[in-house]
């Protein structure tokens, strides 16, 4: 099994509800860590291109740079939370991968998101 793992981090506001209670809005320096993993590599002996990787995952978190996720998609109408969060990317970062890399197995494995030192939220496929 191959397993790439690339990085961004985006700065973004939110506040999300706990047990009823919205908690006031702050912001954090989200750093997001996706892992894409597959059996076989293709012609060139890649498993993904990083680069194609790179902007596909860039192209996902550019809506929330310097944005309150509360008025966001989908988190407008989603509890922003880092688990959220985490999923969210995930399946859209799945849905961007070519499908000559879905035709040799390669997916999602993973995505966290580290919302502050110390506290990463992960959801895995």
């Amino acid at each position: 099994m191959y397993e790439l793992t690339i990085h961004t981090v985006f700065c973004a506001a939110h506040a999300i509800m706990l047990r009823g209670e919205r908690e006031p809005v702050h912001g954090h320096n989200w750093r997001i860590t996706a892992v894409v993993s597959g059996p076989t590599l293709d012609d060139d002996s890649l498993l993904v291109d990083f680069h194609a990787l790179e902007r596909a995952l860039a192209d996902i978190v550019r809506p929330f740079h310097n944005n309150d996720l509360n008025r966001t998609p989908p988190f407008d109408r989603t509890n922003p939370t880092a688990e959220m969060v985490a999923r969210h990317i995930a399946d859209s970062l799945a849905s961007r991968l070519d499908a000559d890399a879905r035709s040799r197995g390669v997916r999602v494995t993973g995505v966290s998101v580290t919302e502050a030192e110390g506290c990463v939220a992960t959801y895995r496929t």
